[in-house]
């Protein structure tokens, strides 16, 4: 099991898919995990419940029930002295779903006790303290977080060298596949040299109605934009067509005309100074948080795993997806929302609930999503995960989607600039 977190939290493994899933399944047949059953300490039972989880195995939060005091129905005070296994079960708490209490305790009990244990254990154990309570693994990107555990991994004394030289190449080869990626984006978008900001009804009107004669109607600049998108999505089509997924453009053509038609109902509730309903208000929230249309557009690319029952799976607004673009809307809408006040924005949704837990909840039910039978391969899954992460990276604190900081640059730097450590 620990070979595998560190592979995970490495990077690498997506060269072992195969491997990782065999002993998975083999961990989770030979334990069961019913009720209190499981050996192991906490952090031992806390990693298994963790990976288990995270490869959609279902496991009882009972077997936390032996770590619970039977007199006064808390947990054990003689956990507080293990702080690694308190951090391997924080980890673990957030693969909850709705109705764990046991968990939703030991959310409470291990952050409280993790947040003094910092200024009594080594510098090492305190900066993965402080890292997890920042952002926990769950909700970070997996390369962001590779760089940071290379430097923890190879204090170990028991870390594996060969694994680690891997990792460190893996890591630099990526980033150099990723940075002529970016290049090549930013060459395009050069090109295109809107040089104005779009007028938003018009635009998002036209995508929405998606012909060429719309064009008419647009002033010069747009009709560049609206162009250039046309021709992005032939060109999507001819390359579909070669390979046999001709089916797969008209999907990200819809994605993208609900994306629009959410816009524009947004721009006319302020332009008419119209108050939606509640449900009309989450409607249309949730659907120009853009999440749909990102998922939707990235599997076009993704191979055979994916297929034309993948497309309608999406078409009618899974939990997971629907969880996604729930957490979008209102991570951000909690940080601008003073801001899109002053800019005289409709009202946003965090107008309509005000409530944190909303959040909480929506995790869940991504959470839920992963737990086997899954209704579309994991990968997929997956893919809404990593969307989702992005946005508790870009709005968990402030908006650095609209305000790029420090944190921000620092992220992008790691990413796409600075390389392993030596």
């Amino acid at each position: 099991m620990k070979l595998i977190d560190a592979i995970q939290r490495l990077g690498v493994a997506y060269h072992f898919e195969k491997e990782i899933e065999e002993a998975l399944k083999h961990i989770y047949a030979a334990n069961h995990f019913h009720d209190d059953d499981g050996d192991g300490d906490l952090y031992d039972v806390s990693l298994r419940f963790r990976l288990l989880r995270q490869h959609g195995h279902y496991v009882s939060c009972r077997i936390f029930n032996k770590f619970k005091d039977s007199k006064n129905g808390g947990f054990k005070e003689s956990l507080i002295a293990d702080v690694p296994g308190m951090l391997s079960f924080y980890e673990a708490t957030h693969l909850r779903v709705h109705g764990e209490d046991i968990l939703e305790e030991a959310i409470v009990f291990t952050t409280k006790h993790l947040k003094s244990a910092t200024i009594h254990v080594s510098y090492e154990l305190a900066e993965q303290i402080a890292q997890a309570l920042e952002r926990l693994l769950r909700k970070s990107l997996e390369r962001l977080c590779t760089r940071q555990f290379m430097y923890i991994y190879q204090d170990e004394a028991s870390h594996n060298e060969a694994l680690l030289k891997l990792a460190k190449s893996d890591f630099n080869l990526v980033q150099s596949l990723h940075k002529q990626e970016l290049s090549e984006i930013i060459r395009w978008w050069k090109q295109l040299d809107f040089g104005r900001k779009l007028p938003f009804m018009n635009m998002v009107y036209a995508i929405y109605r998606w012909h060429a004669n719309c064009m008419d109607g647009l002033r010069d600049y747009m009709q560049i934009f609206f162009h250039a998108l046309l021709n992005v999505f032939n060109e999507i089509e001819e390359e579909m067509v070669k390979e046999g997924r001709a089916y797969r453009a008209h999907y990200a053509k819809e994605a993208w005309k609900t994306n629009a038609k959410a816009y524009f109902d947004e721009a006319k509730w302020f332009h008419e100074g119209c108050i939606p309903s509640m449900e009309e208000c989450v409607r249309v929230a949730t659907a120009s948080a853009g999440h749909t249309t990102l998922t939707t557009m990235s599997l076009l690319g993704m191979g055979d795993i994916v297929t034309k029952e993948s497309f309608e799976w999406l078409l009618n607004d899974p939990k997971i997806l629907r969880a996604s673009n729930i957490i979008g809307r209102l991570m951000d809408d909690i940080v601008s929302s003073e801001f899109e006040k002053e800019r005289g924005h409709v009202a946003s949704a965090i107008d309509c609930y005000r409530k944190q837990y909303e959040i909480v909840d929506s995790w869940k039910d991504i959470n839920e999503e992963f737990l086997r039978p899954n209704s579309v391969p994991m990968p997929i899954l997956v893919l809404v995960l990593n969307l989702t992460r992005v946005v508790d990276l870009l709005y968990k604190k402030d908006d650095g989607f609209t305000h790029v900081g420090k944190v921000m640059k620092d992220r992008v730097a790691s990413y796409f600039i600075d390389p392993a450590p030596p």
